[in-house]
């Protein structure tokens, strides 16, 4: 595949967990509603018949990567906006007053729970994960009380790639008259992400994690379920979140999604080919001292966070030039404190100081996984002496 623009002159890009540059398909298809057609699609005339009729299309391309009903889709200003509407919209629109997450969350989950238990009494189960970051379906069913109005837990690590068994709590929760929420921002576009095999009842998008803008995304809302909105006003999306749509970032998203869809089989396979081959040569340049975080096989195609011994994970991306990458969650960077989601699986302080999170992406090519792994233990071995 011919390099994107924005990566033409720059180093190695290794972080497309943290964001992911717009495809120039997806600002093709932007374009035209930034420029031409700029009606309100809530008005009864021909200029907001176009936009609603463009809104439309999006919504069925996104419910097509999610196998959901269109109708489902509602579209919001990013994942973590869909993650506060999502848990916020639930705790406020039923009986009860406990929510089961876990401890290896994104903010946006984490932080939502925590105003919940600020502002609204509510008591939240914050469960553990193992040394590869899974949580055990065992402590969920445990977990729950009869005030439980929620579970939520995410599909895909963002650090690590670990994937939680969301089937599987689902099943749990619905056995109990729970709802399920997860947070998907990580494994759409990656790997398959159907709602009639995970069986949640909310499920969050982030647009710019999918190649098409930040700014943008939506939550899947299973038919007939109630939400307090998270913005009040007029109807839009359903009621749900009120303001006039960004009409060019809702294209972008459903044509992104539309991409996905197409490129998702080859994709999945050639990004776990390149992720393997990175991981391999890193194990051959630093024999004996790299520790792969997360689990071995159920974690995301892109992703490899491995620790190496005796060296700073910041200081090997610093010095290391020739490569984009980070030590962890983009939400954290700049933050010299050990990552949360490593020292709740158990790492010592010290391996989750040298921790590097390397994610591939649709430009990654093996050439520069090569280049790549070459740079790093140079770097490492330099810093190691």
């Amino acid at each position: 595949m011919k390099r994107h623009p924005a990566l033409q002159d720059g180093p190695i890009y290794l972080d497309y967990n943290a964001t992911t540059p717009v495809d120039p398909v997806v600002v093709e298809a932007m374009v035209p509603y930034l420029s031409l057609y700029f009606g309100n699609p809530s008005s009864a005339h021909n200029y907001g018949h176009t936009t609603h009729r463009a809104i439309d299309m999006a919504r069925q391309q996104v419910a097509g990567l999610l196998h959901c009903s269109p109708s489902e889709i509602i579209f919001t200003a990013g994942g973590s906006e869909s993650d506060n509407l999502a848990i916020r919209g639930v705790a406020l629109s039923r009986r009860g007053n406990h929510i089961i997450t876990q401890v290896t969350e994104h903010p946006a989950v984490l932080n939502t729970c925590r105003a919940l238990e600020r502002f609204h009494g509510f008591h939240v189960t914050y469960l553990p994960v193992d040394e590869s970051g899974r949580v055990k379906t065992a402590d969920v069913e445990v977990a729950i009380e009869e005030q439980t109005v929620l579970i939520t837990i995410m599909h895909a690590n963002n650090e690590t790639g670990t994937l939680q068994p969301i089937a599987e709590i689902a099943e749990i929760a619905h056995r109990h008259g729970i709802l399920m929420h997860s947070d998907a921002a990580q494994s759409v576009g990656k790997i398959p992400t159907r709602l009639d095999a995970l069986s949640v009842d909310l499920l969050t998008i982030a647009g710019h994690k999918v190649y098409a803008p930040k700014g943008i995304g939506a939550l899947y809302v299973r038919h007939g379920l109630q939400l307090e909105p998270i913005i009040y006003g007029g109807g839009q999306e359903s009621g749900r979140r009120a303001g006039t749509e960004n009409i060019a970032f809702i294209v972008g998203l459903g044509t992104a999604c539309m991409l996905a869809q197409e490129q998702l089989t080859e994709s999945q396979a050639r990004l776990q080919r390149l992720r393997d081959l990175l991981q391999r040569r890193l194990e051959a340049y630093l024999s004996g001292r790299v520790r792969l975080n997360g689990h071995v096989t159920e974690r995301l195609p892109n992703t490899l966070n491995v620790s190496v011994d005796r060296v700073m994970g910041e200081e090997v991306l610093a010095d290391t030039t020739g490569i984009a990458s980070s030590t962890g969650s983009a939400c954290h960077e700049g933050n010299t404190d050990p990552s949360p989601v490593l020292l709740a699986m158990g790492l010592s302080r010290e391996q989750a100081l040298g921790a590097l999170r390397l994610t591939l992406g649709r430009w990654s090519s093996e050439e520069e996984v090569e280049q790549a792994a070459t740079l790093l233990a140079r770097t490492i071995a330099t810093l190691q002496n």
